[in-house]
């Protein structure tokens, strides 16, 4: 269980249309914090956006696009966050892992 204190802040950025292991790279890495124990994820699909390789891609009315950009973020103990990185570093493949450190405060919680 996560407490009001020091923690830190994990971004993956993904493709939706990129896959681990014949899954939707999203999909195996939410799987994979949830059985970890990880206290919360959330996964946010973009509008549009473009990575290191420089091509745009975005949703149009009439056209769906798998190659949209996919954000998860969780917030962990710094411990925890240590326990799961080379996994989450296998799992996200070509995409980009982003760790901040930050404080949290978890109502009704005293802050450390």
């Amino acid at each position: 269980m996560l407490t009001s204190g020091k923690a830190v802040k994990v971004t993956l950025y993904l493709s939706d249309g990129a896959k681990y292991r014949g899954v939707p790279v999203y999909t195996s890495i939410l799987d994979f914090l949830f059985h970890s124990g990880i206290a919360g994820a959330t996964v946010i699909k973009g509008v549009a956006g473009f990575g290191a390789a420089h091509r745009l891609h975005s949703a149009h009315i009439l056209e769906i696009s798998d190659n949209l950009p996919i954000r998860i973020e969780f917030i962990e103990s710094r411990e925890k966050v240590d326990e799961v990185l080379g996994e989450l570093e296998r799992r996200a493949g070509s995409g980009l892992i982003e760790i901040q450190e930050t404080t949290v405060i978890v109502p009704g919680q005293d802050a450390h």
